[in-house]
């Protein structure tokens, strides 16, 4: 049997051409004479200007002849910035349909400029120039980007250079899609010169504190960033908006986008107070920051995502609903890391601002070792009065708690949601060191039974569904069930929450 690595070796040899076909042999260039259209659409069958340099040393006449500089499109890899300039320079056509270069070695700061000069004399439809590294550049000093008339797809991977556009001219009256990455712009003046932008990528363009996007065309927009202060959007026709950032302390975002469906936000905010409204507050912000905010879109609805953890120090205050215009929430997804603090007050707060969701998934830290012992003044049950609190839930059905270890505020906040909510379906799926005969379980049965209107549902951490028996010997009182239960477990596993 052959191994894979000399069938690959025999597969990928090129057929012999005929006896003598290739240079230094005795027989006739049978290549060379075929007409120039069929050599030409030789070479675009190749695809790479470096391949097709290579098949014209089969071929006297796609040696000498050049066909190469007659082709439409033309990909350069791996060729030095020096003869790559030199090669653009003998291209035949004066319009590409397209131009894709790729340039891996070290290159200067001018050379970047005379190569964007040769890439705007060949006007190609689609173009995409990526450069690994440049040499000698200076942040301060901005390389003009030159107008692509009939360009309808540009992509720029330029690395950590400062782009400018020339005082008068530099339109792009046919760009439909822009790509540009690692490299520094005014975005809202190069927007301004696009008509026609229907998709923007912004990718760690750095120097970039606010991202502003005023297009009547825009249907796509991703921003990757390291840290921005603020997005300024407005985009009538916007469909399609992704961000993914670290977010600083006075971030904001304002947002005109009527016809958003497909949202996908996720920031960082590392160190940062948060409040979801001031007005109910008093206290939560002396306890928890946010870590993280997502925002997706699932179905018909979006899903807000918060990251929030205990913190020991004070930084700064801010309203969550002040950096971003969240739209209608469906399912409001809290992962908090506690460390045993009570988070009944911080999740009623929450719940007051999105009080229209469906539902509710709770994510406790499951690193018990985490855990803190409260002292007396501890800010984390306030409001003091929380547990007694009634609020409108009308709309929430479902709540899912994961990491649940049966504590009486946990216990405390599965009464308060029975209470304020329709329910329909609940599930609790246990902390990895609590078992079906620790209080807090029983607790939250009792719970269950005395709401027989909801699908009601205790997993151990392993996944096991547990289910609880009364025996016949146990009475009721008021139909309230009594702590008399024994406890099994069944196989079936509850998915992941």
């Amino acid at each position: 049997m052959e191994t894979r690595s000399r069938r690959r070796r025999r597969l990928s040899a090129p057929p012999p051409l005929c006896q003598g076909g290739v240079p230094g042999g005795s027989g006739p260039d049978r290549i060379s004479e075929l007409h120039d259209d069929v050599l030409i659409q030789i070479l675009r069958r190749l695809r790479c200007a470096a391949a097709a340099a290579r098949a014209s040393a089969v071929s006297r006449r796609w040696r000498e002849g050049g066909l190469w500089r007659h082709l439409p499109e033309l990909y350069f890899r791996g060729v030095a910035h020096g003869d790559l300039e030199d090669a653009l320079s003998q291209v035949a056509l004066q319009k590409l349909s397209l131009l894709d270069i790729e340039i891996t070695d070290r290159i200067p700061t001018e050379a970047v400029a005379s190569l964007l000069s040769a890439a705007a004399r060949l006007d190609p439809v689609e173009l995409s120039i990526v450069i690994a590294w440049v040499v000698g550049s200076d942040d301060f000093v901005p390389i003009v980007l030159p107008s692509f008339a009939r360009a309808t797809s540009i992509t720029l991977r330029l690395h950590d250079l400062h782009l400018s556009m020339p005082a008068q001219g530099g339109e792009f009256p046919a760009l439909e899609r822009l790509s540009i990455r690692s490299g520094t712009f005014d975005a809202g003046a190069l927007i301004s010169r696009c008509p026609r932008l229907r998709v923007l990528e912004l990718i760690y363009c750095w120097g970039i504190e606010t991202i502003t996007v005023h297009s009547a065309t825009i249907e796509e927009l991703l921003v990757i960033s390291d840290q921005l202060q603020g997005v300024d959007i407005v985009a009538p026709r916007l469909k399609k908006f992704t961000l993914h950032s670290d977010v600083s302390v006075d971030f904001s975002m304002s947002m005109s986008a009527p016809m958003v469906e497909n949202l996908s936000w996720k920031c960082w905010s590392h160190g940062h107070f948060i409040t979801a409204a001031v007005a109910l507050a008093v206290g939560i912000e002396e306890m928890w920051r946010l870590v993280c905010t997502q925002l997706r879109t699932e179905g018909s609805g979006f899903i807000l995502g918060l990251g929030i953890a205990r913190s020991h120090s004070m930084i700064q205050v801010r309203n969550l609903q002040e950096m971003f215009p969240f739209p209608k929430i469906s399912v409001l997804e809290l992962c908090l890391d506690a460390r045993g603090h009570v988070y009944g007050g911080v999740v009623l707060n929450l719940l007051g601002v999105w009080n229209a969701i469906r539902t509710l998934k709770l994510v406790i830290d499951p690193d018990m070792l985490k855990e803190e012992v409260c002292p007396l003044d501890c800010p984390c049950g306030q409001p003091e009065n929380w547990r007694s609190q009634n609020i409108s839930l009308m709309g929430l059905e479902v709540v899912e708690i994961k990491n649940f270890k049966g504590s009486g505020h946990e216990i405390d906040l599965l009464k308060l949601l029975f209470r304020c909510a329709p329910l329909t379906k609940v599930t609790v799926k246990l902390a990895s060191k609590v078992g079906p005969s620790s209080r807090g379980c029983k607790d939250a049965y009792e719970i269950f039974k005395a709401n027989p209107s909801a699908e009601c549902h205790i997993y151990l951490h392993r996944g096991n569904k547990i289910i609880f028996v009364d025996p016949p010997s146990c009475s009721r009182r008021s139909g309230t069930a009594t702590s008399c239960s024994i406890l099994t477990c069944e196989s079936s596993r509850i998915g992941r929450m």
